[in-house]
């Protein structure tokens, strides 16, 4: 674009580290985010034996968590970050602070990976199967919304993840981050009608 022009970037993935965290999250029995749906073809939590304060502590080390692998430059960690053996680079926790999530993710550690490497590979494989259209998406819904108000869109910044959840819908995971179901994504008229209330809002 020219000098001055408002500038919109949108990224868009399907991320191994945010799919590792969402399996450890049903696996684990978090709740949080609570309208945030499950994914599909991951085990629901088993019988734990931990109690309700052991719990609550594993949900709030996940939360954080969470908010680091989502949008990591908003919420840096006060403690020095470590990557955890087994999770092939993909889960990064504070060396201090972590402990029982540390303790309660690593016999996950093969099945969240692969989970992860799977669902990766079936974006990019789908992306690739369609250049430009993602692309194409985003564009038509900001000039839709721009004829609506009158004028150009304001700059912003907006990351999608493409993710393969249980429900169809499209949900705030972060300050500049949504979730969309793959399925929907894949539905080019459904997508641009559930895009565009998010464009609107930061445009």
């Amino acid at each position: 674009m020219t000098a001055g022009q408002p500038e919109w970037v949108i990224r868009e993935d399907a991320g191994s580290p945010v799919l590792v965290a969402l399996y450890l999250r049903q696996v684990l029995g978090i709740r949080s985010p609570e309208d945030l749906p499950s994914l599909r073809h991951v085990p629901a939590a088993a019988e734990t034996t931990r109690t309700d304060a052991a719990q609550s502590e594993l949900e709030r080390q996940w939360r954080a968590y969470w908010a680091l692998t989502v949008e990591p430059q908003a919420h840096p960690s006060p403690v020095p970050l470590e990557l955890v053996e087994g999770f092939d680079g993909l889960v990064t926790l504070p060396i201090e602070g972590a402990e029982a999530l540390r303790d309660a993710a690593s016999p996950f550690a093969d099945e969240a990976t692969d989970f992860a490497q799977q669902a990766h590979g079936r974006y990019a494989r789908e992306t690739s199967a369609r250049p430009g259209v993602s692309y194409r998406a985003y564009a038509s819904a900001i000039a839709a919304h721009e004829r609506i108000v009158g004028r150009r869109a304001h700059s912003f910044e907006l990351n999608v993840q493409i993710l393969p959840l249980a429900q169809r819908g499209v949900w705030w995971i972060g300050s500049l981050t949504v979730a969309v179901t793959d399925g929907l994504r894949g539905d080019v008229a459904a997508f641009d009608s559930a895009i565009h209330p998010i464009i609107a809002e930061l445009a």
